[in-house]
């Protein structure tokens, strides 16, 4: 295989890479676990993620709620006192969140800061529940609180600004497809129908506007390439105020791993004739999980859907689901947590799993303002063992991340350079320097490995 360097087409330019705070966050208390871990995932020496996605949770009923497991509930801003149907706010509230939030921004590295919410607060909702309606697909918040809602989260915003946060985007929607509620309850969700969908965004437009916010709307969330994502585009399309204050159309991608056709339908249906529009993958983790966290398998599914969804789909930014999960043992004795850490619930043991390094080949080699670049490969479902992603950085390098799931092979690089350097990751090695040195066109992957090639 030759990789034609010199005849690379340039694609979009990239706004960053960024991982969520939500649940974790909340119960991270001690100072240097705080630390060590904002380093991790914020600092210079870690990822350098630049996008920093904060819950703003619906918040939790102590005498009504259904979810079980306690990082799953969240603590509101808003108090409501359920007797007077009386609302007050203290901010004193997720303090271990904002908290290290704080330390997170303090590195200096991040750009974009995302207040997201799961659900409406619960005293909002059909349920007086943050986790949905008690009947599967119908929407748990009635159209009398949408102004409640939109209130609600908007004051929080203005609380954050007013606190000096750099609030850039609101996404108050997440996957509305997903049927959330019913009989079996595990987080918080909303489930919305297009119309509503709509009619929600556009109350955050006209708000945003009136309050004169230096917010964008970041929406709709949704949680695939296709099924209703097009119609969820064509309906905000068609609404003016949206599309005033939509910074992002924001987008998941789950249950599409091994299928990149997928993402080039995505492509032509709603990027390609979008210029305009800026298209971010906003979240995303191993969906059903079956990788566990000393499995090197999680990191190269990792890496190859990092390349994928950048490359193929017009993103121009990256965010994993969450940077930190619970321990999740199963029988066989290993965690599956889907996190790119791992936690027990006080934080008393936390460790960082494989799939981290997966993200680490682009995050911290392949800046902010950088371009992705077509060198001409397109895998297929049968074909999908061996990938390679090129971009251009804002100071001139080229950087390939080749991932390498089969056996070793090796390819031959063709442009004009000097200087290469190679660092690879395997079930053995992590990010290690392996060449620095002349360019040479031959280069050997070994099995199941992570190449990031810088060439100048």
């Amino acid at each position: 295989m030759k990789i034609n360097l010199s005849e690379a087409k340039k694609l979009q330019q990239l706004k960053g890479w960024g991982t969520s705070a939500c649940w974790w966050s909340q119960y991270c208390a001690d100072e240097k676990t705080q630390d060590e871990i904002a380093e991790l995932l914020y600092g210079d020496s870690g990822l350098k993620l630049n996008i920093y996605r904060y819950n703003v949770g619906g918040g939790t009923d102590p005498e009504n709620f259904r979810v079980k497991d306690p990082w799953r509930r969240t603590e509101s801003f808003m108090a409501y006192d359920r007797e007077t149907e009386e609302t007050s706010w203290d901010f004193s509230r997720d303090k271990n969140a904002v908290e290290v939030m704080k330390k997170c921004l303090a590195l200096g590295n991040i750009d974009t800061l995302v207040l997201f919410a799961n659900s409406p607060h619960y005293s909002q909702t059909s349920t007086g529940q943050a986790s949905g309606s008690l009947l599967y697909h119908t929407c748990n918040i009635p159209k009398s609180k949408y102004k409640a809602f939109v209130d609600y989260f908007l004051d929080v915003t203005e609380h954050f600004l007013n606190e000096g946060f750099p609030v850039d985007y609101i996404s108050p929607i997440n996957e509305p497809q997903w049927k959330w509620g019913g009989s079996f309850v595990w987080q918080e969700g909303c489930h919305y129908e297009t119309e509503e969908v709509v009619e929600i965004l556009h109350l955050f437009a006209e708000e945003i506007i009136r309050r004169k916010l230096p917010v964008k709307l970041y929406a709709p969330e949704s949680g695939e390439f296709l099924g209703k994502t097009p119609e969820y585009f064509e309906a905000m399309l068609a609404d003016e105020a949206i599309m005033k204050v939509l910074g992002v159309f924001a987008f998941h991608s789950y249950h599409s791993d091994n299928k990149p056709e997928v993402r080039y339908e995505f492509y032509d249906k709603l990027v390609k004739p979008n210029p305009n529009i800026r298209f971010d993958m906003s979240e995303w983790c191993e969906l059903p999980n079956k990788s566990h966290t000393k499995n090197f398998k999680g990191a190269l599914i990792t890496a190859r859907l990092i390349g994928q969804d950048i490359v193929f789909t017009g993103s121009e930014s990256w965010t994993s689901w969450v940077a930190v999960n619970g321990i999740a043992l199963k029988d066989d004795g290993f965690d599956y947590s889907d996190a790119l850490m791992s936690a027990s619930p006080d934080f008393s043991k936390w460790y960082i799993n494989e799939r981290y390094y997966g993200f680490a080949h682009y995050s911290k080699y392949i800046p902010v303002g950088s371009f992705a670049l077509d060198i001409g490969l397109r895998p297929t479902e049968d074909n999908n063992s061996f990938n390679i992603s090129a971009f251009k950085t804002p100071d001139g390098e080229t950087v390939l991340v080749v991932v390498n799931e089969g056996e070793g092979r090796s390819f031959e690089l063709d442009g004009n350079f000097s200087e290469m350097k190679i660092i690879e990751s395997t079930k053995d090695k992590k990010l290690d320097e392996i060449y620095c040195g002349e360019f040479k066109s031959s280069v050997e992957s070994s099995e199941s490995s992570i190449l990031t090639i810088v060439l100048r």
